[in-house]
């Protein structure tokens, strides 16, 4: 790797891993939310939904933005609005306050993740570009652990607040983004900025030379660029070539994460609420998939490159599948039980999740890359956000076992979806799959 490559992976990765903190922060400030606030289960659940949906507009709005004013100015722009949010949630003094700031909140964090996803994919090479940016994406999920790690250690000591003043911290990255880091060339060149792409493109080629790396021959790949005037439109997501992986990639998206940030969100709630049991308790019970799924990136980011994305996710689906119906069998009657069940759960579908980034920006060209990546992180937004609501009714009405048959149903569409329609991407050069 060259400086660049290094550069990246720890400013954007910074900013990728307080996206993670910022998105689950919540979870471990529900439980003493809903005892301070005296708020119902549907309330709870639309604080979360608050924050999925505001994603959702930010996924679309900032990927977009990012195909005509370049990654690495809107990647700044959303990890300020999610500081700024997170300074604003410590002065919340009601429950409708803090659903309008979890929005905006939400609006950053959904446009940040896609974006900083873009940039790195666009500077991995074909060979190892899955455990290069898994690497990096694995940031996020650590980032999650150490969320887990604060809510355990922070709230029983200084209350719920705490969460968002540790989630304040990335508005220190900004400069840094700005300053240190050079826009992705292939974006450059789309935009038909040749001198500066070739800037940034010799200045890794140097450092490299000046370890002593010997480079390859370049490849000539015919037709690879188009009209350096070329603009993407969402139009073309749905054009004949692309229409197929957009419906599929989307389907993955959606399935995935209604899953895993519907479980994992409501967790620590379902643990003081339906079981009982101590706050601490609660949260530590919570923060035990977080570990494994730290466990599993490292697993997916290793043998990603060798299984294939499309095996690789039958097989996720495919178990993650046969686990919830089991839990739904054995009907979910005891706080260990579930932790057991939940935690295997969670660290399956963990590995589809953090490599949807990967494979969704290896379906689309430069032009529509991150348009793309916005628009499929959308969708995870869409299912994150209906996700905590279908929770918290059907613990309301139901029984909590109810609960995981309704993912086992999901996750085996998941499974179905992967199967039919999707489609390997391995090893390929990123022109080569989308022309």
């Amino acid at each position: 790797m060259a400086r660049v490559h290094l550069l990246a992976r720890l400013f954007i990765g910074c900013a990728t891993f307080f996206d993670g903190f910022t998105s689950l922060a919540i979870a471990y400030a529900l439980p003493e939310l809903i005892r301070e606030w005296s708020l119902s289960p549907t309330a709870a659940g639309s604080i979360i939904s608050a924050g999925y949906l505001g994603q959702l507009f930010g996924a679309l709005f900032f990927g977009w933005l990012a195909e005509r004013a370049g990654r690495l100015r809107v990647l700044g722009f959303c990890v300020a609005i999610y500081a700024i949010m997170n300074i604003a949630c410590i002065f919340s003094v009601d429950y409708q306050m803090l659903l309008i700031f979890r929005f905006i909140q939400g609006i950053g964090v959904g446009g940040e993740v896609p974006v900083a996803g873009t940039y790195i994919n666009e500077f991995a090479t074909a060979k190892h570009r899955g455990r290069f940016f898994l690497l990096y994406e694995i940031l996020f999920q650590i980032g999650l652990l150490f969320c887990g790690v604060c809510g355990y250690l922070l709230v029983p000591l200084y209350g719920w607040r705490a969460m968002f003043v540790v989630g304040a911290i990335p508005i220190l990255l900004i400069a840094p983004l700005r300053l240190l880091l050079p826009e992705s060339p292939r974006w450059l060149i789309s935009k038909g900025k040749l001198a500066q792409a070739d800037k940034v493109i010799s200045g890794i080629e140097n450092s490299l030379k000046s370890r002593g790396v010997v480079l390859m021959a370049p490849v000539k790949i015919e037709g690879a660029i188009l009209a350096t005037t070329t603009v993407g439109k969402w139009s073309e997501l749905f054009s004949p070539f692309y229409r197929g992986r957009t419906l599929m990639v989307w389907a993955l998206w959606f399935s995935a994460y209604l899953v895993n940030n519907g479980l994992v969100t409501w967790l620590p709630s379902l643990y003081r609420g339906f079981f009982q049991l101590p706050l601490k308790t609660s949260l530590a019970y919570g923060f035990v998939p977080n570990i494994f799924g730290v466990a599993s990136a490292f697993l997916v980011a290793t043998y990603i490159d060798t299984v294939g994305r499309r095996r690789w996710y039958i097989y996720a689906f495919a178990a993650a599948t046969a686990l919830l119906v089991t839990l739904r069998i054995l009907g979910a009657t005891s706080a260990i039980e579930v932790l057991v069940f939940a935690t295997l759960i969670y660290a399956t579908i963990q590995t589809i999740t953090l490599s949807l980034y990967l494979y969704t920006g290896e379906l689309y060209p430069t032009r529509i890359r991150s348009i793309g990546c916005g628009v499929g992180s959308a969708c995870l937004r869409l299912g994150s956000s209906i996700s905590p609501l279908i929770v918290g009714f059907i613990v309301s009405e139901y029984s909590i076992s109810w609960v995981f048959l309704f993912f086992a149903v999901v996750s085996a569409f998941g499974v179905t979806v992967c199967w039919f329609f999707a489609i390997e991407t391995k090893g390929m050069v990123l022109e080569t799959l989308s022309p």
